[in-house]
């Protein structure tokens, strides 16, 4: 139903308690979800454990399996194709869809997702529930607004509210839910969506805490804090997660266009490949299977020798590659978390080894390596580290974190990777025909002396047609610089000075010369 402005004007007065209020709803509905979501997962991991056991004893049951794979395959496929915006983590969908360039239908992405994420996780594959338990939130808010017949502007608000909630739900991590919504979703710190997002936040993880419990995801201690003396290791180490976590991201984005672009694959196809390997490395490496809750305690118990933990590292990162360029639903956030650790566990290890480094301080460098490792992909360093603090519960580790998330952020982007939920999005609205916005590169400043008998001579600004995306930022004239306006009046001997994007300075150019040039008679 449309509304009149009066409506509009007296709803605008208390418009931050109707938020708030609706943040609560939000955050009631998408954590009843999400923890729905959870359970189902966490039983998914029960029975493909108990499927792979029994496995090993009977060849008949082997057997049986690799047939189930390539049957939800095929299920799994099926809903892809049905509902294409199911493929993936749903976080590039639910930024897409803030910045109102994707439209999502609630009502077919939570069965789809629902029972496309529990069939990839049932089956094995290395994908997280951080990114579909966002999506999912979000697509809860985008219900509770649609129910409501709220406009865009509010449905937005309600969107990150379901993405914090789900997040929060889904890590037992309030605090983390609001600052990803907030950094990575809306990219806003307004007062209304804060207040609004906090209170979906902590009724999704109060909701979700009542049943599964108020302990830490992760449950290792740290024996001691990191002396100041080991802080060179942990700006070595930082450097490293920087490189890796570029190496991450432009990987992440091949094996995705090598999926895509070879020939005789659809969306069953593709997903035939990752869950049959689920099948082969079930038997084989069952470690790397899921999201890797395991092997982070395992990394960080420090009784892997180097050997094993590089082993698993590198069959991890490959099997994660496989699976979620697939486009199966299912996220990056958990895996990326389980690389992290299994890099520090890795360095830690080394430094024990052959450095001299007390062996109790690899723990802490498994759960720096996180943050690291995190920042430098998602470059959310503010997120990063409070997901780890609320995810292990260590609070004495905040300025090694701090350092070591800095450093992997310089690091990343001093070898200018992109943000991979950035990559992720345009490589989605790519694939739909839609326009990508191509990177301007720096700000570029010009100067032009307006010359006499030339075409902008005694003309105003506002009467000259300037060059395309250019702005003149200033007149120089004498001794004094003016702030040119509509009505400046261009006099000759003037020098103009405008900015550009560096990709379009050579055309700014180029015009800014012919048009400031003298008019020969």
């Amino acid at each position: 139903m449309k509304k009149d402005t009066s409506h509009m004007i007296r709803r605008a007065e208390h418009f931050k308690t109707i938020l708030t209020g609706e943040g609560f709803l939000v955050g009631l509905i998408a954590g009843l979800v999400v923890l729905l979501y959870r359970v189902l997962l966490e039983f998914a991991g029960k029975w493909m454990n108990l499927i792979l056991q029994y496995g090993r004893e009977n060849p008949v049951i082997a057997g049986g399996w690799f047939l189930l794979l390539a049957v939800m395959a095929c299920i799994v496929g099926k809903l892809v194709k049905w509902e294409p915006m199911i493929s993936g983590s749903g976080i590039p969908q639910v930024e897409g869809e803030m910045m109102g360039k994707l439209t999502q239908r609630w009502w077919r992405i939570l069965p789809a997702k629902f029972l496309g994420g529990f069939l990839s996780l049932l089956a094995g594959l290395s994908l997280g529930r951080e990114g579909p338990s966002i999506q999912i939130g979000a697509m809860a808010g985008k219900a509770v607004s649609k129910v409501l017949d709220r406009g865009k502007t509010e449905e937005k608000y309600l969107l990150t509210c379901g993405a914090s909630a789900g997040l929060a739900a889904a890590f037992h991590a309030p605090l983390a839910g609001v600052m990803f919504s907030l950094e990575e979703i809306h990219k806003n710190f307004s007062v209304s969506v804060l207040i609004s997002v906090m209170t979906a936040s902590i009724t999704a993880d109060y909701i979700s805490s009542q049943f599964l419990g108020f302990h830490s995801v992760f449950q290792f201690d740290i024996a001691k804090e990191i002396l100041p003396r080991y802080y060179g290791h942990i700006i070595v180490l930082g450097i490293i997660l920087g490189l890796l976590g570029a190496f991450y991201n432009k990987m992440t984005m091949w094996v995705q266009s090598l999926y895509y672009k070879a020939k005789g694959l659809n969306e069953t196809t593709r997903l035939l490949i990752p869950f049959l390997l689920a099948g082969i490395l079930g038997f084989l490496v069952p470690q790397v299977l899921g999201s890797g809750h395991d092997l982070i305690e395992t990394a960080a118990g420090g009784q892997l020798m180097l050997s094993a933990l590089l082993g698993l590292l590198g069959l991890k990162f490959v099997f994660s590659l496989i699976s979620f360029g697939s486009g199966a639903p299912g996220g990056i956030f958990f895996p990326l978390l389980v690389l992290g650790a299994l890099i520090g566990g890795s360095y830690g290890t080394f430094a024990a080894e052959y450095m001299g480094m007390d062996p109790a301080y690899i723990s802490n460098f498994v759960l720096l390596a996180m943050a690291g490792y995190f920042t430098a992909i998602v470059r959310a360093p503010i997120t990063g580290i409070i997901l780890i603090f609320e995810m292990t519960g260590q609070v004495s580790q905040m300025l090694s974190m701090s350092l070591i998330s800095i450093t992997a952020y310089l690091t990343a982007t001093w070898v200018r990777s992109e943000p991979i939920y950035e990559s992720l999005l345009n490589s989605l609205l790519k694939r739909q025909g839609q326009s990508v916005p191509e990177k301007t590169g720096e700000k570029i400043l010009q100067e032009f002396l307006v010359c006499y008998n030339s075409t902008i001579q005694d003309k105003m600004v506002q009467q000259v047609e300037w060059p395309r995306n250019c702005l003149i930022v200033a007149v120089k004239r004498n001794e004094t610089e003016l702030i040119p306006k509509g009505r400046t009046i261009l006099m000759a001997g003037d020098i103009i000075v405008t900015m550009s994007d560096e990709i379009d300075a050579p055309a700014v150019y180029d015009y800014m010369e012919k048009a400031c040039a003298e008019i020969k008679s």
